[in-house]
């Protein structure tokens, strides 16, 4: 799977984009047919604690599903983003399934 990191305003950390791929790369082992992930990470000027913003866009054959969260660390929202596209990626596998 391949995945994209945009950082519009502010450069990211090395080690940020490979924490972002090692999580995303264990969505593989729920579904198998992961094109591709594009991954946008926004800071907003505000007073909150839970100022970043982590959007992942996962490309998988027929549909495209979508994550947005909004957490203190890119980290933790990363890790909140990637559970709920893993609860996505099952539903939709046991749904396909069904067909079968």
């Amino acid at each position: 799977m391949k995945v994209n990191v945009q950082a519009p305003n502010f450069g990211v950390d090395n080690k940020l984009i490979v924490f972002i791929e090692k999580r995303l790369s264990k969505l593989e082992q729920f579904y198998d047919r992961i094109i591709f992930a594009d991954v946008f990470l926004k800071v907003q000027k505000t007073s909150e604690k839970q100022n970043k913003t982590i959007e992942i866009l996962l490309s998988v054959p027929g549909d495209d599903l979508i994550v947005k969260k909004e957490a203190r660390t890119f980290e933790e929202g990363t890790d909140e983003c990637v559970q709920s596209l893993e609860r996505q990626l099952k539903k939709r596998k046991q749904k396909q399934r069904a067909f079968f």
